[in-house]
């Protein structure tokens, strides 16, 4: 048998079912050809026992089973040698596959036995048997056919093993990273909050573009919420089960900018110890979000510009040019146009960036967004604090929708999150804290840029003189409810003492209006 033996073919067919997802099959497929038995399996040794991980000629529930080696004397052999070992036909030690050979049923009788224990440098990996009813079935075969095809077998196993355990790390981490992704993306619930006509048809625009693979400029103001909308395009995109890389280009050094966008082979410059992935890398597959693009330099600009058109990226300290499929979403708070006339910013990048444009509104032009977001606010703060029942009262409301907010939303988490920390404080044995316009702090002429003050046509309706509440020596509450007094007065004058109308106009709800005029002391009688 030995002349018959092709180890060279042998070796050829173990390594090219390496990377088959049944490599172990394979691996007994192949030693069918050499060594003929009615059964054969690949155990792999885990702690004090043996798993089975393929079989032929075995009952399928054996995969199922886990020989403990003190309870089989005969796989406990195979394991404490160095060689292939073959049982005598009439060895008296019991076999592990009594009533589990298909071509036998009941015990097995004399038969043939043989062991090939599997090593990787000293340390045992496995064994693989071979059973057959012919007692002379391993007869012929020489000693050194056995070495080599145990040596050819052992270097199979490890590499099927590592490959194994690299697929099943693989996957961990693939998996890891969509979770982590997941939870990155939908922080905060990922939700957009608002119902003003400004919102509504930037939802709208958010699926539309989300569907399409252009690329997207959102445009507005600091604290305007840019990063959720790039958040929630990708979460709309098909391309959300894939990572949304981050970067802030107004954070970049401009000498390592190239590396942070492309990544560095190691050596590359002084420091790069090792090599290292650029976002691109990263996001391949996924989005970019590139934040505060009007802070990118423009030697950066023109490469950038290549990646947009082309796909194409090249490692710093690397000659090879690499493909990445990356979908770019941009945003700034700059007047990218304004920019480009004055030699800041290319023009074809912009061209190139703001496919599909997206602008954020203000908060001062969310109309009644600010209650809502507030609301949100206020429940995410009271979670953070500890608080069972957080509330914003009627009078910091209205206060909170007078405010212009130039730090937009950003300003509105933080203003929140300062006042229920006072409100908890001094109210910190009530059942239900109460946020109240003193808690937050609002400057609301500093807000505006102008004086505070009523129109001139505005008269107080008891003293017949006009209101300059800036001149008056008042308290911020004070100031507030008398500025509150004097234009629902207006309003209600104006719009005929209807209260409905009034409350449109001042964008609030009308049960609010009226429990805040009754607190103010208003009141409208009607005769007839």
């Amino acid at each position: 048998m030995n002349s018959a033996v092709n180890f060279t073919a042998v070796a050829v067919k173990l390594a090219q079912s390496t990377l088959d997802k049944n490599c172990f099959e394979q691996l007994l497929t192949v030693l069918e050809t050499v060594i003929a038995s009615d059964a054969s399996a690949l155990l792999e040794l885990q702690g004090e026992q043996l798993k089975p991980l393929a079989i032929k000629g075995l009952m399928p529930d054996s995969l199922g089973r886990r020989f403990k080696l003190s309870e089989h004397p005969r796989l406990e052999a195979i394991c404490n040698t160095q060689q292939p070992l073959q049982f005598a036909h009439d060895c008296p030690l019991p076999d592990p596959y009594d009533g589990l050979l298909l071509a036998k049923t009941g015990d097995i009788p004399v038969h043939a036995c043989l062991g090939l224990p599997l090593f990787y440098q000293q340390q045992l990996l496995g064994v693989i048997t071979f059973d057959s009813l012919n007692a002379n079935a391993f007869n012929a075969i020489s000693a050194q056919t056995l070495s080599t095809l145990q040596t050819l077998c052992s270097a199979h196993f490890k590499t099927a093993l590592q490959l194994a355990h690299y697929k099943l790390h693989a996957q961990h981490s693939s998996a890891l990273v969509q979770e982590l992704n997941r939870e990155a993306l939908t922080r905060d619930g990922g939700e957009i909050i608002g119902q003003s006509s400004a919102i509504q048809a930037l939802k709208n625009d958010i699926k539309l573009v989300a569907a399409s693979n252009f690329s997207v400029l959102i445009l507005g103001e600091t604290g305007v919420g840019k990063e959720l909308v790039a958040r929630n395009i990708h979460l709309h995109s098909k391309r959300s089960e894939q990572p949304l890389i981050h970067l802030n280009c107004a954070s970049l050094a401009e000498n390592l900018a190239e590396s942070e966008f492309f990544g560095h082979a190691k050596g590359a410059f002084t420091g790069a110890d090792h090599a290292r992935q650029g976002k691109f890398q990263l996001a391949h597959g996924g989005t970019l979000f590139l934040d505060e693009i009007g802070e990118l330099p423009l030697v950066l600009q023109s490469k950038l510009l290549r990646v947009l058109q082309s796909g194409e990226i090249q490692t710093v300290g690397e000659d090879e040019v690499k493909y990445v499929d990356v979908r770019v979403i941009a945003a700034t708070n700059r007047n990218l146009k304004k920019e480009v006339a004055e030699g800041r910013f290319r023009a074809d990048l912009y061209h190139r960036l703001s496919v599909y444009p997206l602008t954020v509104a203000p908060l001062r032009q969310r109309e009644n967004d600010v209650v809502l977001l507030a609301g949100f606010f206020v429940e995410q703060t009271a979670r953070k604090l500890a608080i069972k029942q957080l509330k914003l009262s009627v009078d910091a409301q209205l206060l909170l929708t007078q405010y212009q907010w130039p730090g937009n939303v950003r300003e509105l988490e933080h203003v929140i999150s300062r006042a229920a920390l006072k409100a908890k404080q001094s109210q910190w044995q009530q059942a239900i804290i109460t946020i109240k316009p003193e808690h937050c702090e609002l400057n609301l002429s500093a807000s505006n840029t102008t004086q505070l003050s009523l129109p001139a046509s505005t008269t107080n309706t008891t003293t017949g003189s006009s209101t300059n509440i800036a001149e008056q020596n008042l308290s911020l509450k004070q100031a507030t409810d008398t500025f509150t007094h004097h234009l629902i007065s207006q309003q209600l004058e104006q719009h005929n003492y209807n209260w409905a109308s009034a409350a449109r106009t001042l964008k609030v709800d009308r049960a609010n209006l009226v429990r805040l005029a009754k607190r103010l002391g208003i009141s409208v009688k009607k005769s007839l």
